[in-house]
């Protein structure tokens, strides 16, 4: 029998902007774009918001109307990647096997570490003790058999809570709850099971899986019926290599001014490349996404023949793919890098760039003291059209 603790940060995105900012504290807090953007989306509300209704995934515009006297905040994605570096660096203190979901959640299975606290209980309030001694902030979690059962756990008691599941209490606590909370099961699934007069958990346990499978398929069948008596064997799977880095960006409205999508695009170019050396990796291939206002979206990509993480060839790379793109107005603009590595496989060719390097890390060593993006290139900066480059 497995031990598993899920661990989910409390609205983390509001949290930190409020550890930041005393002044949001206690008030509806919206992240993710001004109240007046029209294509703004929610990406995190304080649980003072969502008491008006507002949630992750809503248009702005619509967070606007619920709670007009909110606070709204485009956010600051990379100091949420760096508070989210300080949580994830615990828990290896806690298990060697760990797993993280997201920027702000993470399993851990803690089988055989059960010994070194007194409860399971102990052992969920050291963890959660831990995080907030070292970045300030609230994570809630979740203990119990298995992965399925200790998500669940950890959203049972938010903010800020604990709840230990253990194997005797997994029927009793599963049966009353909605087919909607079993993993995998989203909108059309839910329909699905509603069809066939499955509401609840426990409308679920007298059909045998061979009805289950004919009803919903072979598939969602055997996840359904193992999922509501509460069985999961999945196990944590520590992090496997990062296989991309990006950043995007959809404008408040179709820009055409080619000028300021090359701006765009090297501010994005110096976050990629940030993020790139912050985690020691080198990338081969760099890409860049365009959606352009009628939502077509394209992509393109160009591999090098040497490994970088600097900001120059980023830019260099995926300014040079954008000029080749007969562009229209465009609604949404993209970089990334893929094909990365821990270590630098250089060029057979001398590029001069040993000033350029030097530059960054110099660059670097200042963000890093104060803020990504204290110190930047001119080239990020709004300048004069004079680009010949033109959109239609």
């Amino acid at each position: 029998m497995r031990t598993i603790m899920h661990v989910d940060m409390d609205a983390f995105f509001a949290a930190v902007e409020v550890l930041d900012n005393p002044e949001y504290a206690g008030k509806p807090l919206i992240i993710g774009g001004y109240k007046d953007s029209p294509r703004g989306v929610v990406s995190t509300a304080s649980y003072e918001a969502r008491k008006y209704g507002v949630r992750s995934a809503m248009p702005i515009s619509r967070a606007a109307v619920l709670c007009p006297h909110g606070i709204f905040i485009p956010g600051r994605m990379y100091r949420y990647q760096e508070v989210s570096s300080q949580v994830h660096s615990i828990f290896p203190e806690f298990s060697p096997l760990v797993e993280p979901l997201s920027i702000d959640e993470a399993f851990l299975d803690m089988t055989g570490c059960e010994h070194f606290y007194s409860s399971l209980e102990e052992m969920g309030t050291k963890l959660k003790q831990r995080i907030k001694e070292e970045t300030g902030l609230t994570a809630s979690v979740g203990i119990a058999p298995n992965k399925f059962l200790a998500k669940l756990c950890s959203d049972w008691r938010k903010p800020d809570g604990l709840f230990v599941l253990r194997p005797h209490e997994v029927e009793g606590f599963l049966r009353d709850l909605p087919v909607s909370k079993l993993w995998g099961v989203g909108k059309k699934s839910e329909a699905l099971l509603h069809a066939h007069g499955l509401y609840y958990i426990r409308d679920i346990l007298p059909h045998p899986l061979s009805w289950l499978q004919e009803k919903l398929g072979s598939a969602l069948g055997a996840q359904v019926y193992n999922l509501a008596r509460g069985i999961d064997d999945r196990p944590v799977e520590p992090w496997t290599d990062v296989q991309s880095v990006s950043h995007e960006i959809t404008f408040p409205e179709d820009q055409i001014s080619f000028p300021f999508l090359r701006q765009q695009l090297a501010k994005m170019s110096e976050k990629v490349g940030w993020r790139l050396r912050r985690q020691g990796l080198y990338a081969r291939t760099v890409s860049i996404k365009v959606r352009f206002g009628d939502f077509r979206t394209i992509t393109r990509s160009h591999t090098l023949e040497y490994s970088f993480n600097d900001d120059d060839t980023i830019f260099r790379e995926a300014l040079h793919l954008l000029e080749q793109v007969k562009l229209k107005p465009v609604r949404l603009l993209g970089v990334g890098v893929a094909s990365l590595s821990t270590g630098a496989q250089l060029s057979l060719f001398e590029t001069g760039e040993g000033s350029s390097s030097r530059l960054t890390e110099v660059m670097d060593t200042i963000n890093k003291k104060f803020s990504q993006g204290t110190i930047t290139k001119g080239r990020t900066l709004p300048g004069k059209e004079d680009d010949p480059a033109q959109i239609e």
